[in-house]
């Protein structure tokens, strides 16, 4: 805890803050090496004086391919992060995740269907889509939620079993709905398959903004509510937290977050797992620091996951759900195991 008033303050507080001073300044160096290389390379150092001069090939490229996608990137990173850590921290448990527990999929159902039964001019899709995967995620949410409802609370191992229930029909829609598409629709439903940036574009970007600060300005206020919540419940309630309040505030604020960084890049899994962990083990589980480092962490992961995708078979490009996929998978596994000899010591 912070100390009084004239008081230094502690090593844990200063570690805090340390942690999130590094994270700040990670982000901005991962933007500029996310916004030079590829395959046209442009030196990162030489970015700012480029963009001063606003003319020539590297302007272009920078203003019209790469600044949209590194920024969408970072955007979508930071939501999920800061979905993941939040629901953690509303479940109480560590192996909670957007696309684990089937918002993720929701989302991406609801874009499925915007895509393939809503045609339309690209102003309706640019704004429609990211309130289709909302809307889809906060329907995704409401079930389970309901599902793992019980008066002595949510349990999280009905809810992850629903999750993986949802999952499963959730493949199965998006999979008719896969039959039914045109070869148009047929393209942007493998994106939103296997998840990428390489369709982020100003508009995109810009009409996803709103529902971004809406979920940011909802959920980083939880961090009190949270904290008291990991005491339990009955805690929580004597330190004065209204519990319902601050639980739909936790659900609809997290789906539509999910449902922004969806609309956007489609499946893009494991960050919302991964990011919260990493800075537990660097830091703390404060969720004061934990969810602005967290979304600091997660969204320098998203920049550094699709610059790899870039550049790892350049010219081609691995779908960045792909690199998350296989980044995150041994990570989980290795917190699945380490979850399961702390349940056998106890």
């Amino acid at each position: 805890m912070v100390g009084k008033v004239g008081e230094s303050p502690s090593p844990r507080s200063r570690r805090y803050r340390l942690t999130l001073l590094v994270l700040g300044l990670l982000l901005p160096l991962g933007l500029l090496l996310g916004a030079g290389l590829g395959a046209y390379p442009i030196p990162p150092q030489e970015i700012p004086g480029i963009l001063l001069r606003g003319e020539g090939v590297e302007y272009q490229v920078l203003t019209a391919l790469r600044l949209p996608r590194v920024l969408g990137a970072a955007l979508v990173g930071g939501l999920l992060a800061l979905a993941g850590a939040v629901l953690q921290g509303l479940f109480r448990n560590p192996l909670v995740d957007p696309g684990l527990i089937g918002v993720s999929s929701g989302a991406a159902l609801g874009a499925a269907l915007f895509i393939v039964l809503v045609p339309g001019s690209s102003l309706v899709q640019v704004y429609g889509l990211p309130l289709f995967a909302f809307l889809g995620g906060l329907l995704a949410t409401w079930l389970l939620w309901r599902t793992a409802h019980t008066p002595s609370g949510a349990q999280v191992p009905v809810l992850l079993l629903a999750g993986i229930a949802l999952n499963a029909l959730v493949g199965a829609a998006i999979g008719l709905l896969t039959f039914l598409a045109t070869d148009d629709q047929l393209h942007s439903l493998t994106f939103w398959t296997l998840g990428g940036f390489s369709g982020v574009t100003w508009p995109f970007l810009l009409a996803a903004l709103p529902f971004a600060l809406l979920a940011f300005l909802f959920l980083l206020p939880l961090a009190r509510g949270l904290n008291a919540l990991a005491l339990g419940e009955r805690e929580a309630l004597h330190l004065g937290v209204h519990l319902h309040g601050v639980k739909r505030r936790a659900v609809a604020a997290s789906a539509l977050g999910v449902g922004a960084a969806v609309a956007l890049a489609g499946g893009v899994g494991f960050i919302g797992l991964v990011a919260p962990h990493l800075f537990r083990l660097l830091a703390g589980p404060d969720h004061r620091f934990l969810l602005p480092g967290a979304t600091l962490l997660g969204a320098s992961l998203a920049v550094l996951a699709d610059l790899l995708a870039r550049t790892l078979a350049t010219p081609a490009e691995i779908p960045v759900g792909v690199v998350t996929a296989f980044l995150g998978g041994p990570f989980f596994l290795y917190l699945v195991l380490r979850f399961k000899r702390e349940v056998y010591r106890a």
